[in-house]
C-alpha cells in the first residue's frame, strides 16, 4: 500500500521532525524492495538509455501506443468458438452451429453472435501452434505464453515451481522498463485475478530478474471466482492520501524540498543529469492529480455501457482496462476471472463443455469482447491500441479423447497445442482477414503457423521494440526479450 506518512502538525521533511524524503511515497510490494515511488519511475527512464531498437521498421512497428491483453486462460476450444468445421466425424464436429459473420470466410459458432458483429475489425488467426516441452501442462503453457521463454525446472506432475526472482519477465514488465509512461499513471496493470493452476499462484505474472519495480500493479479484488460483482468492490488504497494529509500539505512538503534543493547547488550540478526534481513531480503527480483514482471508478461510466460489457468480472475487467489505458496506462492484461483447472466457467472443459459453454463462458466472452473493440473503435483508440485475445492452447479435436493424461467425458476436450485460434485487433493490425489455415478438424495448420514467441515478437515488434533486444538475467547473463520472428503480415 502506498503511505504517506506523516505526524499531526509536521510539514517538514527532517528527520528528526517526523518522516523523511526517502519514505514520503512507498507503494505497494516496490515498498518492501526498497524502492520508492520516484526511484520506480526513475528506474523506468533509466530504461530509455537503452537502445532497444536495432532494427526499425516494417509492417506495424511502432504503431501501438498501448496494449490490452486478454489472456483467455484455460485454453478455451476453438472448434466451438472461432474455428468451426463441418464435414467431420460426429466426436469432432462442435455441438454449436455455424454462424456467418459480417466477413465471408470468417464463420464462429452460434455462441459469438455479437463477435460476429466487429470481425470486420479484427484478424483471426486460425494457425497458433506449437509443439510442448513434456506434459501438456497449463502453467508451462502459461509461462511460455507471458515470458516467451520455457522453464528450467518441472515437477513429475507437470507443475511448476512457484514465482522466483530468476523468471524471465512477463512481456508487459519488458515493454514498461523500454517504453516507460510519459504521464503520471500506473505502466502496467493486470487484473482480476493472478495466472495460477493449483498451488502454483503467479508463475509468469512478474518481472522475474528485472527486478520488482516493474512488476505489474496487482488488482485482486476481494471475493472468489464466481463472485460476479467483485469489480463494484474496487479499492485502491495505494493511490490516495492518508486521511491526516490534505493535499495542500503534501504540496507544501514539495516546495519546501524546492527550497532546500535551491539551497544545494553542489548537488543540483551533480544530479542534474538524472532529472530528479522531474520523477518526483511524476510521483507526486500520481498521486495528487486524482487520474488514476479515478481511472479505476467505473460507476463513471454510463449504465447501459457497463450492461454490454457484461455485468460480470470478465465484463467489468475489459471496461476497466479500457479506462485505464485512456488514462495514460501502457499494458493492460485482464485475466479470465476462473483458475484453469475447475469447474464452471473455466475454459478447462474436460467435461460439460456444451452446458458450460452455452450457458457461461460463450455468453460472458462474447459480450466482453465484442463491446470491447466496438467501445474502442468509437473513441478512436483502436488505431494505436493493440488488443489480443488468445489462451494458452486450444482444445482437442476428437471430444473424450485424453491427451494430457486427464480424463475426459464425452462431452469434454482435452489440451491441444498444436493449432488453435488468436485474435488480434487495432494499432495496424488488418482488418476482416483470417490468418493461416487449420486443417479438416482443426487439429494442425495448414498454412502460415504461429508459435506463441512469434506472437510475443510481434507485439513487442507493434510498440517500437526490436525482440531480440538483449536484457541481462539475474546471473548478468545477456539473454534476447523473446526467440520469435515477427509476423508482418499481421499488418496492413
Amino acid at each position: 500500500m502506498l503511505v504517506i506518512p506523516g505526524q499531526r502538525g509536521k510539514d517538514l521533511c527532517d528527520r528528526h521532525l517526523g518522516t523523511t524524503r526517502r519514505n514520503l511515497l512507498r507503494v505497494g510490494g516496490s515498498a518492501m524492495a526498497g524502492l520508492s515511488l520516484a526511484n520506480l519511475l526513475r528506474q523506468d527512464a533509466a530504461a530509455a538509455a537503452i537502445d532497444p531498437i536495432a532494427t526499425k521498421g516494417g509492417p506495424g512497428f511502432g504503431r501501438a501506443k498501448r496494449v490490452l491483453f486478454v489472456y483467455l486462460q484455460g485454453g478455451p476450444s476453438h472448434l466451438d468458438l472461432w474455428d468451426p468445421k463441418e464435414d467431420v466425424p460426429d466426436n469432432v464436429r462442435s455441438p454449436f452451429k455455424t454462424m456467418p459473420t459480417k466477413v465471408p470466410g470468417m464463420d464462429v459458432t452460434e455462441l459469438l453472435p455479437k463477435f460476429a458483429q466487429v470481425t470486420d475489425k479484427v484478424t483471426l488467426i486460425r494457425s497458433m501452434s506449437y509443439t510442448p516441452n513434456g506434459l501438456f501442462n497449463h502453467t508451462a503453457a502459461i509461462y511460455q505464453l507471458h515470458t516467451g521463454y520455457t522453464a528450467d525446472k518441472v515437477s513429475p506432475s507437470g507443475q511448476l515451481e512457484p514465482p522466483s526472482p530468476k523468471d524471465y519477465p512477463t512481456f508487459g514488465s519488458n515493454i514498461v522498463r523500454l517504453k516507460p509512461s510519459d504521464v503520471p499513471m500506473l505502466p502496467f496493470v493486470m487484473m482480476p485475478r493472478p495466472l495460477q493452476e493449483s498451488n502454483v499462484v503467479g508463475k509468469a505474472g512478474t518481472a522475474g530478474f528485472l527486478g520488482r519495480a516493474y512488476d505489474p500493479y496487482y488488482l485482486y479484488p476481494a471475493g472468489d471466482d464466481m463472485d460476479m460483482s467483485k469489480m463494484d468492490r474496487i479499492k485502491v488504497d495505494d493511490l490516495q492520501l492518508r486521511s491526516d494529509v490534505a493535499p495542500s500539505r503534501l504540496e507544501r512538503r514539495a516546495r519546501l524540498r524546492e527550497l532546500v534543493n535551491a539551497q544545494m547547488p553542489d548537488i543540483d550540478r551533480a544530479t542534474k543529469k538524472y532529472d530528479l526534481d522531474d520523477y518526483y513531480q511524476k510521483a507526486l503527480g500520481l498521486i495528487l492529480s486524482g487520474q488514476a483514482r479515478d481511472a479505476f471508478d467505473l460507476s463513471k461510466e454510463p449504465a447501459v455501457l457497463r450492461d454490454a460489457y457484461g455485468r460480470n468480472t470478465f465484463g467489468q475487467s475489459l471496461l476497466l482496462g479500457r479506462r485505464l489505458l485512456e488514462a495514460g496506462t501502457r499494458v493492460v492484461e485482464v485475466i479470465w476471472p476462473k483458475v484453469a483447472n475447475s469447474d464452471n466457467h473455466s475454459w478447462d472443459m474436460h467435461t460439460d463443455l456444451t452446458k458450460r459453454l452455452k450457458d457461461q463462458s460463450g455468453p460472458m466472452l462474447d459480450a466482453g469482447l465484442a463491446t470491447l473493440l466496438n467501445d474502442l473503435d468509437g473513441r478512436g483508440m483502436l488505431e494505436d491500441t493493440l488488443v489480443v485475445a488468445v489462451g494458452e492452447f486450444g482444445r482437442s479435436p476428437q471430444r473424450g479423447l485424453s491427451t494430457s493424461g486427464n480424463s475426459n467425458s464425452a462431452d469434454g476436450r482435452d489440451h491441444w497445442p498444436y493449432c488453435y485460434t488468436a485474435v488480434l485487433a487495432g494499432a495496424g493490425v488488418k482488418r476482416g482477414v483470417v490468418y493461416g489455415k487449420s486443417d479438416k478438424t482443426a487439429s494442425a495448420p495448414t498454412l502460415d503457423p504461429v508459435h506463441p514467441t512469434d506472437l510475443l515478437a510481434t507485439i513487442y515488434h507493434a510498440v517500437g521494440l526490436d525482440p531480440h533486444t538483449i536484457v541481462l538475467n539475474h546471473l548478468n547473463q545477456p539473454r534476447e526479450m523473446v526467440q520469435g520472428n515477427v509476423v508482418t503480415g499481421f499488418f496492413s
